[in-house]
């Protein structure tokens, strides 16, 4: 068996994350994984993630990403990434769910 075939692997289905409109996929694991489930005009608080790059992947739906003064819409199957520093406000076009990964950046 090689080192691969050895290595642990966790499986999570997003489908059965349903329940709470943030949802950690693996909770205590690095990169944070969550599945982020909106309706339509619901608001999401600007905040930050310092520390971390951001990978948004729209899985359903359409949401605004307010990113400082830009915003960017992310249609389903788009993956926008930016860096964590930035404050973002993500706002639901229409009923949306979302995949966010919140990397660790490697200390400079």
């Amino acid at each position: 068996m090689s080192e691969l075939d050895a290595a642990a692997a966790d499986r999570v289905r997003v489908a059965d994350l349903d329940g709470e409109q943030h949802a950690d996929a693996f909770p205590g694991r690095e990169p944070k994984t969550i599945r982020l489930s909106l309706e339509a005009g619901e608001r999401v608080p600007e905040h930050e993630h310092p520390d971390r790059t951001v990978l948004f992947h729209a899985l359903e739906g359409a949401i605004d990403v307010a990113l400082g003064g830009d915003t960017h819409r992310v249609e389903a199957g788009e993956i926008l990434r930016f860096e964590g520093e930035s404050t973002v406000r993500p706002t639901p076009v229409e009923d949306a769910v979302a995949l966010v990964v919140l990397a660790p950046r490697p200390a400079e």
